[in-house]
């Protein structure tokens, strides 16, 4: 299978130097990635910032060869993105060409509206409040599901607290028309380990206890390979 894998945070710029993000890590991205190189699956891993190259490059240090390039069974090409639009416009480059869209990375709700951001560098007064204006970022999964083929395949991620789990995202799972989703808690995010629910839109629902985000993500490739 073609795996396309999206990773990290996105960052919204403010001006030259502030922005707008969150606290992930890009550990989960990176994992099913790898996961999915393991599997002898072709992958496409889009990373948004923060999540450094000499990480990219200790993830696969067991399979041989550079990145981005091609590997004996398998193959791995990286691309980097900050912002919403940058993911959006690789999301709409590469997902044609792959089977499987793992929406791992967290994508911001809002962003400033496009040619409002100053690359300049403004000193602001201290001891004044600031307002910003923002919009809402556009929704990646349903702009890929709009185009996605019949013999494609896209798994969302779900992050609520736990006492909301299951049906929030039994309900983004309906309202996202994906294929499967995984439900995790808030904790989960910059963790090293996740708890989480697989829910798939035939019915299916399976628990996962506890564990590092490297065995879940073996896992979740299985999950995948089954849709």
């Amino acid at each position: 299978m073609r795996f396309l894998v999206t990773a990290g945070p996105t960052r919204e710029p403010i001006d030259a130097v502030r922005f707008i993000s969150n606290r992930s890590s890009g550990k989960m991205g990176l994992a099913i990635a790898q996961a999915g190189l393991a599997g002898g699956h072709e992958v496409t891993l889009l990373h948004g910032p923060g999540v450094l190259p000499g990480e990219f490059e200790q993830t696969f240090a067991k399979f041989p060869g550079e990145l981005p390039g091609e590997l004996p069974g398998a193959g791995v090409q990286c691309a980097g993105f900050e912002t919403t639009r940058q993911l959006h416009a690789l999301l709409e480059k590469y997902w044609p060409n792959h089977d499987c869209l793992v929406m791992a990375a967290a994508v911001a709700d809002y962003q400033m509206p496009l040619g409002s951001v100053d690359a300049s560098l403004k000193k602001l007064p201290r001891g004044k409040g600031l307002t910003l204006t923002l919009e809402p970022t556009e929704d990646l999964v349903a702009a890929m599901v709009k185009i996605k083929r019949a013999d494609q395949r896209i798994v969302a991620f779900a992050l609520e607290e736990a006492k909301n789990l299951q049906g929030r995202a039994l309900k983004k799972l309906k309202r996202k028309d994906v294929d499967a989703i995984v439900a995790n808690p808030l904790q989960t995010m910059n963790a090293d380990i996740i708890e989480a629910l697989w829910l798939t839109a035939d019915g299916g629902c399976q628990s996962f206890a506890s564990q590092s985000k490297e065995d879940f993500a073996t896992q979740l490739i299985a999950c995948c390979e089954k849709l």
